[in-house]
Parts: structure tokens; sequence; C-alpha cells
């Protein structure tokens, strides 16, 4: 892990996935993972940003994960952590941990 923290990406839309009813809307996933992430690795930086999937994208990695989502690659939401898809539909901490702890982070005693 860099000085600068880890970047994880939460993409979603407005709209509630087809396939995940009954999940938590994509922003609320990405509040959800902020807020789990804060507590369970306290003062560990990282910077999280939601990427609405409906919106104009200007960078180019970004914009094609969000065409591979309307093409139905992908679920939404989707997570990635360092360019790796941790989790999409319905999201859970496990694997973030896991992958997070990969990067470096510790869970503090």
């Amino acid at each position: 892990m860099n000085e600068k923290g880890i970047n994880i990406e939460v993409y979603g839309a407005d709209v509630i996935c087809a396939s995940c009813v009954n999940a938590p809307s994509s922003k609320d996933t990405y509040e959800w993972l902020e807020a789990a992430i804060s507590r369970k690795y306290p003062g560990q930086p990282f910077r999280i940003d939601y990427i609405d999937i409906e919106q104009p994208i200007e960078d180019p990695v970004r914009a094609d994960i969000a065409a591979r989502i309307k093409d139905d690659e992908f679920f939404y939401p989707l997570v990635m952590i360092g360019g790796e898809v941790v989790g999409e539909g319905y999201i859970q901490l496990k694997p973030v941990f896991r992958e997070l702890e990969k990067h470096g982070f510790t869970v503090e005693a």
C-alpha cells in the first residue's frame, strides 16, 4: 500500500440492478462500504469513489468498465480495488476486506 492509500471504486446507477432484488442500492452500498472500511481499518488511508454508470465518464478506463456493466458483462454495484473486481451485485464484506488486507491493510488489536 502506498502512502496515499488504496483506491476503491463502486460503480452503479440510481436504478437497482434487476438481478439484485432486495439488495441495497449502489449509492447505499458505497456509503455502507466506506463506513465499514473506516471502522475496521481506522487511520489507514483509502479513497472510495462512486461512479454513476448513467452519467458521462471522462476517464477512459472507468468509461470502459461502465460500458461493460451496461452490456451485462457485470452486475452492479460493482466494487473494484486496485483494478481488481472484488464484488458485483450483492456485495459482501469478507471479499472486500480480504482484498484490502492483500494491499497491506491490517486490523488494529
